[in-house]
């Protein structure tokens, strides 16, 4: 039995959009273990980013409860009305690693120091960020700036800022969408190596069907609209 990481229950999210709401989540109910994987599916627009943004606390439902990493944020009780959102820091410095679909790095720090920084935040050792950039393939342009690499070299050194840190939970936000296939099989296979090595639990939004397939979960938001 897997240690229990994350709980979703009627999860809901709206938005304003003029004089009116509109409904993107609805009673989202899911449960992920360590060292187990999910993947969000659906179309554009259907809340996937919405998802995983509400389980990094970087955007807040209007109904449901979410307990991450024994945290529970429930905005029935007084003090998570306003998103918990101390607590929600402290989990995505330390707990969380959020991938974004374009790589989320310092363009002033260099590909090493910006996977040394991650690693402070967390209190993790950082002696290991240029493993982790060789492993990723990319430990000769440690030193180069991000505006001085490729798109899918600044997606490797994302994933080694999230990998440094040691994350008990990964949120990967189509991850590998703006990169050629081999260089996104590589990734994935990386992400899903880190998952089984670590024992983290891994949550991947995406388009990508043979990426879906490799997951023990499957959301299909299209089959969870609100009405």
């Amino acid at each position: 039995m897997h240690e229990e990481l994350v709980r979703v229950r009627g999860l809901a999210k709206r938005f304003d959009s003029g004089t009116e709401q509109v409904p993107v989540l609805s009673g989202i109910d899911l449960t992920l273990g360590g060292g187990e994987s999910l993947a969000v599916m659906g179309r554009s627009g259907s809340g996937k980013s919405t998802l995983l943004n509400l389980l990094c606390g970087l955007e807040y439902p209007d109904a449901g409860v979410i307990s991450i990493c024994g945290n529970t944020f429930d905005r029935r009780h007084p003090d998570d009305r306003h998103g918990g959102s101390q607590r929600w820091a402290a989990l995505r410095r330390q707990r969380i690693g959020v991938v974004f679909q374009e790589a989320n790095l310092m363009p002033a720090l260099s590909l090493l120091d910006n996977v040394r920084l991650r690693a402070r935040l967390a209190g993790r050792d950082r002696d290991v960020c240029q493993a982790w950039l060789d492993r990723l393939g990319i430990g000769q342009l440690a030193e180069r700036f991000p505006d001085q690499v490729s798109g899918g070299q600044r997606q490797r050194a994302a994933l080694a800022m999230v990998f440094a840190m040691k994350p008990a939970l990964i949120l990967a936000d189509e991850p590998t969408g703006s990169l050629d296939r081999h260089t996104a099989d590589e990734v994935a296979d990386e992400l899903f190596r880190l998952r089984s090595d670590s024992g983290c639990a891994l949550i991947l939004a995406t388009h990508d069907a043979e990426l879906a397939a490799r997951c023990d979960q499957r959301l299909d938001l299209a089959h969870t609209a609100p009405a």
